[in-house]
């Protein structure tokens, strides 16, 4: 069985369309669990009224206070379900009818090389639609500039390689979700580096899903591979800064979550990547050519490059 995990908050705009393709999938051996962040608009009236309807497959559960982001509504949800199977669901997105077929159809093809008792993640491409469902780019992989073959802890530690909404993981990976952690940057980076390093990963070439892009996402494609997003990335330099900050961070998290069952090679990779802010900058560059944790892009790499060799650090060790 296939527990899908949906979550919502405000989404009365796009909810019936996204419930709708998830009951018409060709694969139907799946429950869909609905949490839903305290919601202001219709949204949990449209969703009760499907579990009525369909008692069965849909049980909806609204928090009793709001999270305060979508990423903590699924890390909840994560530690909750340790189900066969395990799928992410964003509220806005529309799934196309074989999207479990196929990502089902991987994961049993690595348990048969790998065993079940392998922790595994699959996850696929996308085909990024606007507001109207219109193609923006058929392929969110070549959009946003990222390789899906690459799936080695050193990549995974410096950025995140699937998105969320696409990820279909197994039981022996969901036992590693007991608790939220004290730190993490997005549920679905937690997800994928947790697999790196505990499992394995797989990507399916095939955009069975239509990602849409909208003023209310909370996180969306860019088109990393333009001149617009350099342009972009030089011009923001404390949010870039940020963002390299938060993946020294979570880093850090993972460590303390996980430090004992990380294999020696392993947590001496990420011991040193979560130690760069507390280093001088000289030594930064070091430890980034030494475990190869380059982001993935020139875009992303030249941005990487520049922070650490000019931003400094302050009294808690974190750039400045």
């Amino acid at each position: 069985m296939i527990s899908i995990l949906l979550a919502t908050y405000n989404g009365e705009k796009y909810i019936t369309q996204q419930v709708e393709s998830i009951l018409s999938q060709t694969n139907q051996d799946f429950r869909l669990f609905i949490y839903d962040d305290k919601s202001t608009d219709k949204t949990f009236s449209i969703l009760t009224e499907y579990a009525s309807k369909f008692p069965e497959k849909i049980t909806v559960v609204q928090n009793d206070v709001n999270t305060g982001g979508t990423k903590l509504n699924f890390m909840q949800m994560m530690v909750r379900h340790k189900d066969d199977y395990v799928m992410l669901c964003d509220q806005d997105d529309v799934w196309l009818p074989d999207k479990i077929e196929v990502s089902l159809s991987k994961i049993k093809e690595m348990e048969k090389k790998s065993g079940s008792d392998t922790p595994l993640l699959v996850h696929t491409d996308l085909k990024v639609v606007d507001d109207n469902l219109d193609v923006i780019s058929s392929s969110y992989e070549k959009m946003s500039n990222k390789d899906f073959s690459e799936t080695s802890v050193n990549f995974a530690v410096t950025m995140n390689n699937v998105a969320g909404c696409t990820a279909l993981y197994n039981k022996a990976l969901a036992g590693y979700f007991t608790a939220v952690p004290g730190f993490f940057v997005m549920h679905d980076w937690w997800l994928s580096l947790t697999a790196a390093v505990f499992g394995k990963i797989g990507a399916v070439n095939k955009q069975p899903i239509l990602y849409r892009q909208h003023r209310g996402n909370e996180k969306g494609a860019k088109r990393v591979i333009s001149a617009k997003y350099f342009f972009y990335v030089m011009t923001h330099v404390k949010t870039m800064t940020a963002m390299i900050n938060d993946s020294y961070k979570q880093a850090g998290a993972f460590l303390e979550t996980y430090g004992s069952k990380i294999n020696a090679e392993n947590l001496e990779l990420i011991s040193a990547y979560a130690s760069i802010p507390v280093l001088p900058k000289f030594k930064r560059l070091g430890i980034v050519r030494k475990y190869k944790t380059y982001m993935y892009g020139k875009a992303r790499k030249v941005a990487q490059l520049f922070f650490l060799l000019t931003a400094s650090k302050n009294e808690t060790g974190i750039f400045g």
